[in-house]
């Protein structure tokens, strides 16, 4: 019917290295059920071979063990086989992995160097020096008015920053100066200075 709702069909997620695991483990698994049948065979005819000897029959029992034994290096054979294919399983899983750790590396590696070419060592180097030159500035600055201040300078300082915040706490309509304010409320005009409230 093609493709109904005509979205596009996604590119496979499965890669090469994939199939060719895919394709050993069902090999491996072909041996192992192999290996099962011929051990449960080799069983039965040692018991058959114990069964012909007691009969009597030493020549069917030994033709019966030849085969048998014939088979047991066939069994061992199948077993290197077995082991052979997991580890190249193994190598293809484990080589998988370090492709995985490779790629994150270059992509963390190209990160990098976009990160330096935005930002260079010379710039890392004059950013810390302004910031230092700023920590100093400003530490200088401190250490004039810390110094330069009377008691009575900041008590007045404070009286300031008090009527201030009284001030605002009034609302909109408040109109400053240095020494006094203007307040504009809905009963009149106030003039304040200080603490002191006077109607005009």
């Amino acid at each position: 019917m093609g493709n109904v709702f005509g979205r596009k069909s996604r590119p496979s997620r499965v890669t090469e290295q994939d199939k060719a695991i895919l394709q050993l483990k069902q090999q491996r698994d072909k041996l192992k059920q192999y290996k099962q049948r011929v051990t449960l065979q080799l069983e039965k005819e040692r018991l058959l071979a114990k069964q012909l000897l007691k009969d009597g029959r030493k020549e069917k029992a030994l033709l019966l063990l030849k085969k048998k034994r014939y088979q047991d290096q066939l069994l061992e054979t199948t077993e290197g086989q077995i082991s052979n294919l997991e580890h190249m399983v193994q190598d293809i899983e484990f080589m998988q992995m370090e492709m995985k750790v490779i790629e994150g590396l270059k992509v963390g590696n190209d990160c990098l160097k976009s990160m330096h070419e935005i930002m260079s060592v010379e710039d890392v180097e004059r950013i810390l020096d302004e910031t230092q030159e700023s920590i100093e500035y400003q530490r200088q600055i401190d250490e004039m008015l810390a110094g330069a201040l009377t008691q009575e300078d900041e008590d007045a300082v404070l009286a300031e920053l008090e009527a201030i915040t009284q001030l605002a706490a009034l609302g909109p309509g408040v109109t400053t100066c240095l020494s006094c304010w203007l307040l504009s409320t809905s009963t009149g005009v106030h003039w304040a200075v200080g603490k002191a409230v006077i109607q005009s």
